[in-house]
């Protein structure tokens, strides 16, 4: 083996996992770039393996496997044996590359190398004209045409091209973009005319200029919301000692100490302690679990009340850096139909034009005509018509706080007709609000709420939550009280002048003598309604009920209206909460139906019997339970602050705030940026067409010809770029 400091170059690492779906680290990925075509389809030369794809800058390959045939361990050596095939090489090209920051630096030179050739060009096109080099000069002996400055100028500016021009054309036996461009600009100085060679690589790489700000600018903006995004924990070691580490240095079988309201980054064991768990994030419920030692704990949950030390059983891609980076680094795999269609048609194009250059020449034995064939192609700008748009949309989105995996689900988006949505932490807050207070007798409510705030008053239960700020916006005081006592599970106690009040759920307050019966009908009213129903008394003696409920998100209904304006033809809400809650919801939204009390895998199936009635779906929740309904859809949308790792891992969409009008507002921006490729398309095909057939009735100079061609790859370009501005936000109002 190999080495890279102290870590193997070909060794294979884990770094997240899920049913079926497995991501390896390997060092050496990176160093094999160029075998990526046959490493893939040696690996999908094995039956068991269904689909891989691997990024080199990250280092990463990405598997989807028959996990009732294959392991980990068998995949491993699988990779092993594939990539052992290449280990010389690795090791040589290794020694060629500092990899050190080797992402950021090549950048960095791209936007130097591009900016320095811009310089050298003008100046070389300026000091043509003042030599009139620009005028085509056939007396020359054709070695001399190749020694003046500009012809040498425009020589060493297209070195890089002539590996991946002349490299493509031995290995793959068929010219590529880059044949043709090297082809024209040999093409021009043998003509005499340099002028020309030189104005197709300036327009060239004014082109190339334009692309890579577009990308730069995804990057950046990536990169900016990944910063802001820093998970930290506190780390317990053996000498009892606790620090804060970054959430990326814990791996497994470290012992992490959560406290009161904590995030659990890391999945996990209780070791110790005892908490009041919000898992709404996990299980899609805001009622909270109480977790003790040897209960088990996910990433993504929220100690209300209470201390607890975890055992690490699962942590690395939990955090939510790592989470983005996954998201974002299989974005060019993920190809849009339209995007994977322009690619081959654009390649197929290329020794079209080799064979319209001969079939010009022969047919007017004017090599200047000839020429012109060449200088004008379709392939270029067809390309850049799909990769300029969608990465200009993708960054567009990552200003809104929306992350998109890739161009495919842009396509997808936009001609999507079905909705799904969950409902809690969805089409609700999964914040719960006290809707009706029910009182024994002539008790004022006000009395109830100020004794139940009492008791409440410590708790950080999300239903004592709600009691406290119905108390506030009411405007009363919260009672005096004594100690308070947390029953698990059941209540809370405390005393208010001496008289002991409880308030909790039903059973707790039979278990201490009070009788609940005087309520009961007006208590089985509350919950036909959706309401969770919380007894509260006064010693022995009942005094009221309060109805609590989740509230609806702000905006959803008006977000709804505008999907609909925009194409979608069916709302559905699929939960797997009571029929009576989803009954009273789908009512509020005014959606066309739903269904409640559904397992994860029922969502998924309503999923799957809709794409087979040619329905292009998409789905929006925000737990685990809806992860496989996510992965199934045509378009999974993750949404909220709060939403689970299996969530976003498994959606194609991840929109990272709590407002529902970015779902309209990332349909409006795939439907515009589906507008712009085919205006882009349409650009490419007008002008180049033109361009050929005035090149070949001998209308059109080379010169004009290689303005014409460039320029209509610099409109593509520019068209695009627009993209990167297109306000959305009015939209989201």
């Amino acid at each position: 083996m190999f080495k890279k400091g102290k870590t193997d170059l070909l060794e294979i690492k884990s770094i997240h996992e899920l049913p079926g779906r497995i991501r390896f680290h390997c060092e050496a990925l990176y160093y094999i770039r160029e075998f990526n075509e046959e490493i893939l389809n040696s690996l999908l030369s094995t039956n068991m393996i269904k689909k891989a794809s691997i990024n080199n800058i990250t280092k990463n390959m990405l598997i989807y496997y028959d996990n009732t045939k294959l392991d980990k361990k068998d995949l491993v050596k699988i990779i092993s044996e594939i990539l052992s095939n290449y280990t010389m090489f690795a090791y040589k090209q290794k020694r060629k590359e500092d990899s050190k920051d080797i992402v950021t630096r090549e950048r960095e030179e791209d936007v130097k190398d591009i900016g320095k050739r811009l310089i050298i060009n003008t100046s070389l096109i300026g000091y043509s004209c003042l030599k009139n080099n620009h005028i085509i000069n056939t007396n020359l002996p054709i070695y001399n045409r190749f020694l003046n400055i500009p012809a040498l100028g425009a020589l060493y500016l297209t070195k890089s091209l002539f590996k991946d021009g002349i490299g493509g054309l031995i290995k793959n036996k068929r010219p590529n973009a880059d044949t043709l461009t090297i082809s024209s600009i040999i093409a021009s100085i043998l003509v005499g005319n340099s002028s020309s060679a030189l104005t197709i690589i300036l327009l060239s790489d004014i082109a190339e200029f334009m692309t890579s700000y577009t990308m730069k600018k995804t990057r950046d903006s990536i990169a900016h919301m990944m910063n802001l995004n820093d998970d930290f924990v506190w780390k317990k070691y053996e000498d009892g000692s606790v620090k804060k580490v970054l959430v990326e240095n814990i791996k497994e079988g470290d012992k992490v100490v959560v406290h009161t309201g904590e995030k659990i980054c890391v999945d996990g064991v209780v070791l110790s302690g005892e908490a009041v768990v919000d898992q709404s994030a996990v299980t899609g419920e805001y009622m909270p679990d109480i977790k003790k030692i040897g209960s088990e704990v996910f990433s993504g949950s929220l100690v209300k009340n209470g201390n607890i030390i975890v055992d690490t059983k699962r942590a690395g891609d939990n955090t939510v850096v790592s989470r983005i980076i996954n998201m974002v680094e299989n974005a060019p795999y993920n190809k849009a139909q339209i995007q994977d269609y322009a690619d081959k048609f654009s390649n197929y194009l290329v020794p079209f034009n080799f064979l319209l250059a001969g079939a010009t020449y022969l047919a007017t034995k004017s090599f200047t005509r000839a020429l012109n064939m060449m200088v004008i192609d379709y392939s270029c700008g067809i390309k850049l018509s799909t990769a300029a748009a969608f990465s200009a949309t993708i960054n567009n989105a990552v200003k809104q706080g929306i992350l998109i995996k890739g161009g495919n689900y842009i396509e997808a988006m936009a001609e999507a007709d079905t909705l799904i949505l969950d409902k809690t932490g969805t089409l609700t807050e999964g914040r719960p609000e006290v809707l009706d207070i029910i009182t024994v007798s002539d008790i004022d409510y006000k009395e109830v709420l100020a004794l139940s705030a009492a008791a409440e008053e410590t708790s950080n239960h999300p239903m004592a939550k709600a009691i406290l700020s119905k108390c506030a916006t009411e405007g009363i005081d919260i009672a005096h009280h004594g100690e308070t006592l947390t029953h698990v599970s059941k209540g809370m106690e405390t005393t208010v002048n001496e008289d002991i009040i409880r308030v909790g759920n039903k059973s707790y307050l039979q278990e201490n003598n009070v009788d609940t019966d005087i309520l009961e009908n007006k208590s089985e009213e509350l919950i036909k309604q959706g309401q969770s129903v919380i007894y509260i008394s006064k010693n022995d003696k009942l005094m009221g009920i309060i109805g609590i409920q989740d509230k609806m998100r702000d905006n959803m209904k008006k977000s709804l209206n505008n999907l609909r304006y925009q194409g979608i033809d069916e709302v559905l809400l699929l939960t797997g909460d009571l029929k009576e809650q989803a009954s009273i919801v789908a009512k509020k939204m005014g959606v066309d139906d739903y269904e409640g009390e559904l397992l994860p895998e029922d969502k998924a199936k309503s999923v799957l019997k809709l794409q087979s009635k040619n329905s292009k779906v998409i789905m929006v929740g925000d737990g685990i339970n809806d992860a496989p309904a996510l992965a199934y859809a045509d378009v999974g949308i993750s949404l909220g602050c709060g939403c689970t790792d299996a969530a976003i891992e498994t959606s194609d969409i991840t929109i990272q705030s709590d407002d529902p009008m970015a779902l309209p507002a990332i349909m409006s921006l795939s439907k515009n940026t589906m507008k712009v490729v085919r205006q882009n398309f349409g650009i490419v095909i007008g002008i180049n067409t033109l361009g050929l057939v005035f090149s070949a009735a001998g209308a059109l100079p080379v010169f004009w010809g290689a303005v014409l061609h460039n320029s209509s790859t610099i409109f593509v370009v520019s068209n695009s770029i627009r993209l990167l501005f297109a306000n959305v936000s009015n939209v989201r109002k």
